[in-house]
């Protein structure tokens, strides 16, 4: 089978994720595992590459996609680890390395049956600007997907005039472009963003927009956000949405600034797909055939998972399965199966790649009939 080429760019960092034990302390929350003054007994810790760059485009790669990698660090130890271990898994970056600047690391603190959190340095990702990128390489691909716009201070300074100067170039290339987004601090500069503002300027280069539920309610209705937190209080956000009141609605609003197609992912409830009409989808690109996917309106249920040892990376992986689909001509129904299928396979490991099925390996398992399970309410 022949490959497009695409480009993974963004956000990239060095995760280091402490593991914990399993059994009955899964039954915790996170506050119950982190408390002030205590002290919590942990398994050995994995270092592994981070960040939309790495779980997004090293998933396409183990997908079998041919796929360029771009993004910045700095001249030391934390870059060396992560070109290190491209290397290993056979993709080369095509990293700016600036000796100025430090490589951007997170401590990932996920307990089994819990949502994760996480400790992050942002480091050289802030300085990362659209000029850095290589648009000749970029021009001799058919896709383009870029993450974490969020953490990346160049990107949503000034009403995110180097994200929408980025995505003009791209998308004047001819190029299907793909946008995925991260949890904002509230207490961040970022959170003081007009990101309503922003996405009106970005989203019309914009084909796929793929951010989470929680993450696009932040940015877009922070007093809808607000109420889902007290709604909810120490339970999982995504266990208690209505696709009608709270899914639906959101999707709607992010296709009215301009991108052709929105995917919301929705953690263990599942994902959203809503797009704009045959006619918008078929102009999309020319390496892109539209049909069937105009005026699509599906909630896929997630599946049963075969374990859970960390949520790192589900939601990007998931995307990279998506996006694997789009790239390969099938239908939304597959491209959707294919996110969820590798997002419950992402989680049965602490690190993002080892749980991943290949593709024609996930495609029998959901067509031998795996199990789903069904929370989104009505």
């Amino acid at each position: 089978m022949e490959h497009p080429k695409m480009i993974a760019a963004g956000h990239v960092s060095l995760d280091m994720t402490p593991s914990f034990p399993e059994g009955e302390s899964s039954r915790r929350t996170l506050g119950d595992w982190i408390r002030p003054g205590k002290l919590v007994n942990v398994g050995s810790a994995q270092f592994s590459p981070g960040g939309s760059v790495t779980n997004t485009g090293l998933a396409l790669h183990k997908f079998g996609a041919d796929v360029t990698l771009m993004a910045k660090v700095g001249d030391d130890f934390f870059a060396k680890l992560i070109m290190e271990r491209y290397r290993e898994l056979g993709c080369e970056p095509r990293f700016i390395v600036s000796p100025e600047e430090t490589t951007s690391y997170t401590v990932v603190i996920a307990p089994p049956g819990c949502d994760r959190c996480f400790l992050h340095d942002t480091a050289a990702n802030n300085t990362f600007r659209a000029s850095d990128l290589d648009y000749e390489e970029i021009g001799k691909a058919q896709y383009f997907h870029f993450g974490y716009p969020q953490i990346m201070r160049a990107f949503y300074l000034n009403d995110g005039a180097e994200l929408v100067e980025m995505f003009r170039k791209v998308k004047s290339l001819g190029l299907v472009t793909s946008l995925d987004a991260v949890a904002v601090d509230p207490d961040s500069e970022a959170a003081k963003t007009d990101w309503k503002k922003v996405f009106a300027k970005t989203l019309p280069y914009v084909d796929f927009f793929v951010p989470s539920v929680e993450e696009l309610c932040f940015m877009l209705d922070r007093e809808r956000y607000d109420f889902w937190q007290k709604r909810s209080g120490d339970k999982d956000v995504c266990m208690q949405l209505s696709l009608e009141e709270d899914v639906k609605p959101l999707a709607r609003q992010a296709l009215s600034l301009g991108c052709r197609a929105v995917l919301l992912k929705c953690g263990a409830a599942g994902m959203y797909l809503e797009t704009a009409d045959e006619e918008a989808m078929k102009r999309l690109s020319p390496y892109f055939d539209g049909t069937g996917w105009g005026s699509v309106s599906i909630f896929e249920d997630s599946f049963v998972p075969d374990r859970i040892r960390s949520g790192t990376g589900a939601g990007d992986t998931s995307i990279a399965a998506f996006l694997y689909g789009v790239s390969h001509g099938m239908d939304p129904e597959t491209c959707l199966q294919l996110a969820a299928g590798e997002g419950a396979s992402c989680i049965t490991e602490y690190d993002t790649l080892s749980g991943l099925l290949p593709i024609d390996d996930l495609l029998k398992k959901v067509r031998d009939g795996w199990k789903k399970q069904h929370f989104i309410l009505p």
